[in-house]
């Protein structure tokens, strides 16, 4: 028994195939171009709707006092190394030769763990 398919299944799976479209290079060029154009607008979309947050934030920040997180994260990095100088760790001198001498070891381990704090908490253990 032969089964007779819909028209357009075999030229699906290949079979005989229908004469190239001429226009088929100058329509995906077309296709690729349109893509590219919603690519752009929808990234024009959002860096607008960026702009508009970032002011936003910005007049959150004026409101409340609030830095900025990378101007925050840089003054907390000041005043770490200000408070490091009366910091808890003892002296270099008065640590016994061949215990914990590295050099490259400066930061006390409050320092680390500091680190890995978010903002706030890390203000709450500065005070």
């Amino acid at each position: 028994s032969s089964f007779l398919w819909p028209p357009d299944v075999g030229k699906m799976m290949g079979g005989d195939k229908e004469e190239p479209d001429p226009d088929a290079e100058k329509k995906e060029e077309e296709r690729q171009e349109a893509l590219r154009q919603q690519e752009e607008e929808r990234k024009d979309k959002y860096a607008k709707m960026e702009v508009e947050r970032e002011s936003m934030r910005q007049g959150i920040r004026d409101k409340y006092g609030i830095k900025k997180r990378e101007e925050a994260e840089a003054e907390a990095q000041a005043a770490m190394e200000q408070s490091a100088e009366g910091s808890l760790t003892r002296p270099k001198s008065s640590v016994p030769k061949g215990c914990g001498d590295d050099d490259d070891e400066e930061e006390s381990i409050m320092d680390t763990v500091m680190k890995y704090l978010p903002g706030p908490l890390q203000d709450m253990l500065k005070k």
